[in-house]
């Protein structure tokens, strides 16, 4: 073989995966999730097409999702990055916070993180400097105390009002040092807080506020909660407890449920992944908050429980299950 040809074939074996794919039309993504959750997938989808990206034509994306498996998490962050994708993307503050942990370099979306400078993801919302930047679950400094003040018009003779967290996620540990001090005060309400880490946790929280004879439940959303919705609606059935939830999906069968749309979150996401994609740095990409809200009231779960909705709630929600 000539010199130059060793050299040309030598050049093209040091050719980064990335730089090829650039070459050959088609980007990856390394996505990280807790769990597949299908609307907000298809959503993400769509707002990817909506840029003129498809998955399977001028985009791959490598799919990882560590909620059955928690402590699998460093080794899928690791087996993403080894891939050398062109942007990571993420759905949730564990993931995000080990993606961020892990590479200074990859450009990482995220979307459905509530409080991202409150944990240290970024170092403003206007400026998020660094590598990470995306989409806020919620406004961040009161929306706990809202959704409490919430259950509380809904239950208003209501003393005691538990709180399901999960203290593995830094947003709950955050809400509780922070702001559920603050609500409590405010309303005059107890917010004992019930704690679980694992499906079967699930069932000692639930137990166990019934036995401190709590009034109702607020249950924060996070990666755990959302994949056992099922199970918690059923518990909370069980124990005849009140609850109130974050997420769309719990209204089928829960009694309310009151948050962000996260189906638009994963849309407006696809604008991000598209200006990065183009050559946008993820410092220069504001972190936006959510845009809509939802409040959705469950009457056949209220009318099994025995409680009378007042109409001031009635008419704000966005939907009404009769």
């Amino acid at each position: 073989m000539k010199r130059r040809e060793f050299i040309a074939a030598t050049a093209a074996l040091l050719v980064s995966p990335r730089r090829l794919r650039a070459q050959g039309g088609r980007r990856q993504i390394g996505f990280l999730g807790g769990f597949e959750y299908p609307p907000s997938l298809e959503a993400w989808r769509s707002g990817l097409r909506e840029k003129g990206w498809i998955e399977g034509k001028n985009l791959l994306v490598e799919y990882r999702y560590f909620a059955k498996s928690p402590d699998r998490l460093p080794a899928l962050v690791a087996d993403l990055i080894a891939l050398s994708p062109d942007l990571l993307f993420t759905t949730n503050p564990q993931s995000a916070l080990a993606l961020k942990s892990a590479t200074a370099t990859i450009p990482i979306v995220f979307a459905a993180v509530a409080d991202p400078v409150g944990i240290g993801l970024v170092q403003s919302l206007s400026r998020p400097g660094g590598n990470v930047t995306g989409l806020a679950t919620l406004v961040p400094g009161d929306f706990a105390a809202k959704e409490i003040q919430i259950m509380h018009e809904l239950l208003p003779d209501a003393s005691k009002i538990a709180l399901l967290v999960n203290p593995g996620n830094p947003i709950h540990r955050l809400i509780v040092a922070e702001e559920v001090p603050r609500a409590a005060q405010n309303l005059g309400v107890a917010l004992p807080i019930f704690e679980a880490t694992t499906a079967e946790e699930l069932d000692i929280a639930f137990a166990s506020a019934t036995t401190e004879h709590a009034d109702g439940m607020v249950v924060f959303g996070d990666t755990l909660t959302n994949l056992q919705a099922p199970r918690i609606i059923a518990l909370a059935a069980e124990h005849h407890l009140p609850a109130m939830y974050l997420f769309r999906h719990f209204a089928n069968g829960g009694l309310i449920v009151y948050g962000p749309d996260i189906a638009d979150l994963h849309r407006r996401a696809g604008g991000y992944v598209d200006k990065i994609l183009k050559g946008a740095k993820p410092s220069d990409l504001p972190v936006e908050q959510p845009t809509k809200f939802e409040l959705v009231i469950n009457m056949k779960t209220a009318k099994t429980l025995g409680i009378t909705v007042p109409p001031s709630l009635l008419v704000r929600a966005d939907e009404v299950i009769e």
